[in-house]
């Protein structure tokens, strides 16, 4: 059985998620940013089984770092990393809002934190091989502007979140080309369409699908070696937006991650 943390897990997609992983006999280090509710949350994971509760807010790189730091301390088995916390498009005409280190709010969540938290658990994941890492992604993605990363210039919050997960999925095809070979497996996935969630609600957007609908895919790359650098529409293997594929993108990506997270 498997020691996995799971990223935004007191509500939605990743509190489903928790369940089916702790109910099935993993070890399920669930991260929250609320204290209250991460508690409560942990309390519930251990009447099922072996399960902690973490708090950080994502919105800090020195808080992701943090974490990680936490988890490879208390936890050295951990082999099973899902990137699952996000922040979605916001409400309806809402403005543009920064992270606490000043980037753009939809990008720091959904793209930096997940990119930090990976790299910073790398060494704990290669310890214990065969390893997995399994990015949350949206079949919703809209290339980078590498000349306006941070979305200075006719903000659109839908358009954030897109442009976040295309990075995420492009990250993910770059992380698995460096990993190749060593055991661990990285993939992305987009769950299901519009599930019912906080994020999706606050979007104005009537829910398509429950979160349960969502959960397979991301189990089965928790669980079970289905590959790396794979794009999955659930548990189905896809096709991600054809420029994540291009070298030349992945490639500027990699500049401008590294650029911003120098700041």
């Amino acid at each position: 059985m498997s020691t996995v943390l799971i990223t935004g897990a007191t509500s939605g997609l990743g509190r489903y998620v928790a369940f089916e992983l702790v109910r099935a006999g993993h070890t399920v280090l669930a991260h929250g940013r609320d204290p209250d509710r991460t508690a409560a949350l942990a309390e519930e994971l251990r009447a099922e089984g072996d399960a902690a509760g973490l708090v950080a807010d994502l919105a800090s790189l020195a808080r992701v770092r943090e974490l990680a730091a936490r988890v490879a301390e208390a936890r050295p088995g951990l082999d099973v990393l899902i990137n699952n916390a996000g922040v979605g498009a916001g409400a309806p005409g809402a403005g543009r809002e920064l992270s606490a280190d000043g980037h753009e709010l939809r990008l720091a969540v959904n793209f930096l934190a997940p990119v930090v938290l990976t790299r910073a658990l790398l060494p704990v994941l290669r310890a214990n091989t065969p390893a997995r890492i399994v990015n949350v992604g949206s079949a919703g993605q809209e290339p980078l502007d590498f000349d306006d990363p941070e979305f200075t210039r006719g903000y659109q919050g839908f358009a954030a979140y897109c442009r976040a997960k295309f990075a995420l999925a492009a990250h993910t095809f770059t992380l698995a080309d460096e990993l190749a070979g060593t055991g661990v497996a990285v993939n992305v996935l987009h769950p299901a369409t519009f599930m019912d969630t906080a994020m999706v609600r606050e979007g104005g957007v009537a829910p398509w699908n429950t979160v349960a609908d969502g959960a397979p895919g991301v189990v089965a790359l928790a669980t079970r070696d289905l590959g790396t650098g794979g794009y999955f529409d659930g548990t189905d293997p896809a096709r991600a937006h054809p420029a994540t594929y291009d070298e030349d993108v992945r490639r500027r990506l990699t500049t401008v991650t590294d650029q911003l997270l120098a700041l």
